[in-house]
């Protein structure tokens, strides 16, 4: 098949999701078309048939704000007239689902039938998509989308409660290239991290207020009072700036370092003892299974779509939001001890295979045959 992936190219879920699944689409021969306006920051080294269109959006005097939508829709007529597309699956609602619907309907024009695929994230719905000014749009293409999937049911439950659906939404869970992540930690890389061999503690996010970062700040500085540790923060986003202030305030700075964003998860996760995430909400919570993939355990909230991952008292624990305490007393009863570690270590690993992406992937080829017939 010749499939158009549109998407976001940053660091967050939905971008991670769509590049990693036109990869392995690739790799099973299919040709893979991304379209977005840089390169998605999962896509590097080459592959024979995936390809890249940069969406240019010119600057006129005229415009206070460059009509991305617009050029971006143009870009997909573009991409399938030339490159005999046999469907376009867009990611994030906004405003790919909505550029989708104009691109289809110009081709239709001409006689050429495009089915849309859209899948939804997460704040595209339950945060972006909910507001006043863009839900009729987001509502009206979604429902003119040939199918309609979520990253997790409590997205899909989001959804229908807040949109007035016409259309029936399949679930297809986010995925893992658990090959990928479970891999040997670098042992000189462990060492540089906790020289003394203290418990080493990872975060990842893009710093927004719904990650709740500070409150992994205050997870970690509980249980290194009972487990010796190093905290590292992985990412990037507005919140940075006042959580890295709010660590340099107090006492355990030295054994806490940020690291930005990383490209190459699957080299500083296998090092890992435990992946904490605070977050107020996580439509799946992408970041926690690749942690699981590379034999982490979790401790997290019990927000969102995260019970669907994270299994209390097996691969990790969850906990209500802002609940430090209880957080930190799950921390210290995995860490405590290394047949405890090693064991939730295991579990963690098997819960992940269970969302591989090769049980995955044939899910969404198989809803492309569909759509396209």
């Amino acid at each position: 098949m010749n499939i158009a992936i549109v998407c976001y190219p940053t660091f967050g879920g939905s971008g991670v999701l769509a590049t990693e699944l036109g990869k392995a689409l690739a790799d099973k021969g299919h040709n893979i078309h991304f379209i977005t306006y840089q390169q998605p920051v999962r896509l590097s080294g080459f592959h024979a048939n995936i390809f890249y269109h940069e969406v240019r959006v010119p600057t006129y005097p005229l415009f206070d704000f460059p009509p991305y939508e617009t050029a971006l829709s143009s870009m997909m007529v573009d991409v399938v007239n030339n490159h005999n597309i046999d469907l376009l699956h867009v990611h994030y609602a906004i405003p790919h689902a909505s550029a989708a619907y104009m691109a289809k309907q110009i081709l239709a024009k001409d006689g050429k039938r495009i089915p849309v695929i859209t899948t939804l994230h997460g704040t595209d719905i339950t945060l972006v998509g909910k507001d006043k000014t863009y839900s009729p749009v987001v509502t009206f293409s979604m429902n003119e989308s040939d199918a309609l999937t979520a990253v997790s049911q409590n997205l899909k439950d989001e959804t229908l409660n807040n949109f007035k659906m016409e259309r029936d939404i399949e679930v297809i869970h986010n995925f893992v290239d658990v090959q990928r992540f479970n891999r040997k930690p670098v042992d000189a890389f462990k060492k540089l991290i906790a020289p003394k061999g203290e418990r080493i503690i990872v975060h990842a996010s893009n710093f927004r207020k719904i990650k709740r970062v500070e409150d992994v700040v205050k997870v970690f500085m509980q249980l290194t009072k009972t487990v010796p540790s190093k905290l590292l923060l992985l990412g990037d986003g507005p919140e940075r700036q006042h959580v890295e202030s709010l660590c340099r305030d107090c006492v355990l700075c030295d054994d806490i370092k940020f690291l930005g964003k990383q490209e190459q998860m699957e080299d500083i996760l296998p090092i890992a003892d435990l992946f904490v995430l605070t977050s107020e909400y996580e439509s799946f919570g992408l970041a926690a299974l690749e942690a699981m993939a590379a034999a982490v355990p979790v401790i997290s909230t019990n927000a969102g779509g995260l019970p669907e991952i994270n299994i209390d008292g097996y691969c990790g624990y969850m906990s209500n939001v802002g609940d430090i305490e209880d957080m930190s007393k799950n921390a210290i009863s995995i860490l405590k001890d290394d047949a405890t570690l090693q064991q939730f270590k295991t579990n963690a690993l098997t819960q992940a295979k269970k969302f591989d992406i090769a049980n995955i992937v044939p899910v969404y080829e198989e809803l492309y045959k569909r759509v396209i017939q």
